[in-house]
């Protein structure tokens, strides 16, 4: 059960990690998407940046990993994204691929906002 559960908090980081750099693109649809997506990225920036900080997926998964009788797997993107992804020696090249993705989806969106609310479009959509 413990190995099953440690399999299910892998994946878990992975969507939230597909979220952190895609779910920017919900809030063209769904403009209150925009603020759960912003604490994500500056979560997944600070865990990124801050060598102290640790994630709680990856505790949580070294836990039912620990518990399973496996080794823990330490830091989740050194195991699971570098090396395996893309080349390590390309990381600083995959963070600014990932950031450039966050800026586009939050840049797409603000337009799609402003030319909707300056259309009246919004408003229409929405049926009011």
């Amino acid at each position: 059960m413990a190995s099953l559960l440690a399999q299910a908090t892998m994946l878990t980081h992975f969507a939230f990690l597909a979220y952190v750099v895609f779910g920017g693109f919900l809030a063209w649809r769904w403009p209150r998407a925009f603020a759960p997506h912003l604490v994500a990225v500056t979560w997944g920036a600070l865990i990124v940046t801050v060598p102290w900080l640790d994630c709680p997926l990856t505790m949580l998964e070294d836990h039912f990993r620990r518990a399973a009788g496996q080794p823990g797997v330490g830091a989740f993107i050194d195991t699971y994204v570098s090396g395996v992804l893309y080349p390590t020696r390309y990381v600083l090249v995959a963070q600014v691929l990932a950031a450039s993705v966050v800026a586009v989806s939050w840049l797409g969106g603000y337009l799609r906002w402003r030319g909707a609310r300056g259309t009246g479009a919004r408003t229409h959509r929405m049926g009011r």
